[in-house]
C-alpha cells in the first residue's frame, strides 16, 4: 500500500498528539499529590496477590512495574501515561482499519481531548489498565473477526483476560463480543479458535478466580453489593445524575453526536465493523443506565464505552458531514479539560477536596513520631497515605470503625501498639478510648474544603491497648 502525503501528515499529527500528551502529563503529575485510593493501590504493589478485596489485581501489577522507575507521585502515574498513550495509538489504528486516516485522526482527537481521558492521564485507578486492555481487545478482536487469522483470536483472548483482570466490568466487553457473534457470526461457535481464545482468557484470570475461591468470593460479593441496590424502587434522580454526567465527561457535543449516530443514523444496521464497535459502546452504557435506576453509579463506571464512542463519532462526523459539530466538540472538550487541569493544579481544595491537605497532615504526624510508634488512620485512604508519605513507609492499620477493605484481610491477631492516630473530618477520641487506656489529642489541622466548607484532621497519641 502506497501512503499519500495526506495520510503521512495525519499519522505524524497523531503521533505528535500522543507524544505531547504523554510528556505533558508526566510533568504535570509531579505537582499533584496522591489521592488516598492511589496510595492504597501503591500499597498493593508492595503486597502482590492474585486479587484484593476491593478490585481485581492488575493495577497493583502495573504500579509494581513503574516502581522500578520511581515511586514518586509521577512514577506511580506513569501507569496512566502508558495506558492512555497506547490506547490512543490503537484507537487510531482501529479507526483507520474501519475508515481512513482522517477518520482515525478524528477519533484520536476526540479521545485525547475529553475530560474523562484527561482525568485518566492523572488519576491512577483500575480504569487505566482496563481502558488499555479493552482497546487492545477491540483491535485484535476486530482483526480476528474481519481478517480471520488464528494469531488474532489468541491475542484477543489474551487481552480480554487482561481486561477482566484489570476490573470486573471487563466482563461487559466479553458479553458485547458474544452478542456480536450471536447477531453476525454464529459460525464462530463451531470454530476451535474462539474456544482457544476463551481458554487463554480463562487462564489469564485464573489467579484472580483462585484468590477469590480461597477468600470465599469476598471480592465478587463486595462488588455486587457496591454496585447494586437492595431496594427495587426506581430512583430517577440517580438515573439522570449518571446520564447527565456522561454529557460532562464526554462533552455535551460528543455525547449528543454519539446518541444521534447510534439512534438516528442506526449504526447498528450499517456495516458489521461499526456494529462491532457500537455494541462495545452501547451495551456498557445501557447496563449502567439500568443500574442507575436503582442506585448511584460512578461517572467513570462506563469509561471503556467511550473508546468505541470516540471511534464511532470520529468515523461518523466525516461520513455524514458533521465537521462543524466536530470542531465545536473539540473546543468544548479542550476548554473543559483545561479548566479541570488548571483547577487540579491551583484550586485542588475545590476541584478534588479529598486530595487536599492530606500530605501536610501526614507531615504533622511525622513531626510527632517517636521511635517504635505504630501508625493508624480512620479510613483506608488515610492509612494508605500514612504509609506512602511517612519517610519510613511504615505499615499502618485502621483500629476504628470504617468500611471493610484489604486492611481487614491483612490484619493479624496482634494487639494494638502505642503510636499515632490520624483521623479526618470527625474527632475519634471517644471511640479510641474504648481501645486504648490513654488518648491524647496532640494537634488539629484545618484546611478549606470546597468553596465554603472546611475539613479538620485530628492527630492523637494512643497508648496502652485494652
Amino acid at each position: 500500500m502506497i501512503l499519500t502525503n495526506t495520510t503521512l501528515n495525519e499519522k505524524q499529527t497523531s503521533y505528535l498528539i500522543i507524544g505531547f500528551l504523554a510528556l505533558f502529563s508526566a510533568v504535570y503529575n509531579i505537582f499533584i499529590p496522591l489521592h488516598g485510593d492511589e496510595a492504597y493501590y501503591w500499597l498493593w504493589s508492595h503486597n502482590l496477590q492474585g486479587g484484593y478485596y476491593d478490585h481485581a489485581p492488575m493495577i497493583a501489577y502495573f504500579i509494581a512495574l513503574t516502581n522500578v522507575i520511581s515511586e514518586a507521585e509521577w512514577g506511580i502515574r506513569l501507569v496512566n501515561v502508558i495506558c492512555m498513550s497506547i490506547s490512543a495509538l490503537y484507537i487510531y489504528k482501529l479507526t483507520e482499519l474501519i475508515g481512513d486516516a482522517r477518520k482515525a485522526l478524528n477519533a484520536l482527537v476526540i479521545f485525547a481531548s475529553v475530560l474523562l481521558v484527561q482525568a485518566g492521564y492523572t488519576m491512577t485507578t483500575p480504569d487505566s489498565p482496563l481502558i488499555l486492555f479493552w482497546t487492545l481487545t477491540l483491535y485484535y478482536g476486530y482483526k480476528a473477526l474481519f481478517e480471520d487469522r488464528t494469531r488474532y483470536f489468541l491475542l484477543a483472548g489474551l487481552f480480554l483476560g487482561a481486561a477482566m483482570l484489570s476490573k470486573y466490568t471487563g466482563i461487559l466487553l466479553a458479553v458485547s463480543l458474544l452478542l456480536f457473534m450471536l447477531f453476525k457470526r454464529r459460525d464462530l461457535f463451531l470454530d476451535w479458535r474462539m474456544y482457544a481464545a476463551i481458554v487463554i482468557a480463562s487462564l489469564v484470570v485464573s489467579p484472580m478466580l483462585w484468590w477469590n475461591y480461597q477468600n470465599d468470593w469476598i471480592s465478587f460479593t463486595f462488588q455486587l453489593e457496591h454496585g447494586g441496590s437492595k431496594s427495587s424502587e426506581i430512583s430517577l434522580n440517580t438515573f439522570f445524575d449518571f446520564l447527565g454526567g456522561q454529557f460532562l465527561i464526554f462533552t455535551p457535543v460528543f455525547t449528543g453526536l454519539l446518541f444521534y449516530f447510534l439512534i438516528k443514523k442506526r449504526l447498528f444496521h450499517t456495516q458489521s465493523a461499526l456494529f462491532f464497535i457500537a455494541l462495545s459502546t452501547a451495551f456498557p452504557i445501557l447496563f449502567f443506565l439500568y443500574k442507575g435506576l436503582y442506585t448511584t453509579m460512578g461517572l467513570n463506571y462506563a469509561a471503556p464505552a467511550y473508546i468505541g464512542a470516540a471511534i464511532i463519532v470520529g468515523w461518523a462526523v466525516d461520513e455524514y458531514g458533521f465537521r462543524k459539530w466536530f470542531k465545536a466538540g473539540v473546543i468544548v472538550a479542550v476548554l473543559l479539560s483545561l479548566i479541570a487541569r488548571i483547577g487540579m493544579l491551583f484550586y485542588l481544595e475545590i476541584v478534588q477536596d479529598r486530595m487536599y491537605g492530606n500530605k501536610e497532615a501526614v507531615a504533622i504526624v511525622a513531626k510527632h513520631a517517636k521511635e517504635g510508634d505504630a501508625f493508624y488512620g480512620n479510613h483506608l485512604t488515610v492509612a494508605a497515605l500514612l504509609s506512602y508519605y511517612l519517610p519510613s513507609h511504615p505499615d499502618a492499620q485502621i483500629p476504628t470503625r470504617t468500611r471493610m477493605s484489604q486492611y481487614d484481610l491483612w490484619k493479624g491477631g496482634e494487639p494494638w501498639k502505642d503510636g499515632l492516630y490520624l483521623g479526618s473530618h470527625d474527632p475519634r477520641e471517644k471511640e479510641l478510648k474504648t481501645l486504648f487506656e490513654h488518648v491524647t489529642l496532640l494537634e488539629t489541622y484545618t484546611v478549606p474544603r470546597g468553596l465554603d466548607r472546611e475539613k479538620t484532621f485530628y492527630i492523637y497519641r494512643v497508648e496502652g491497648a485494652k
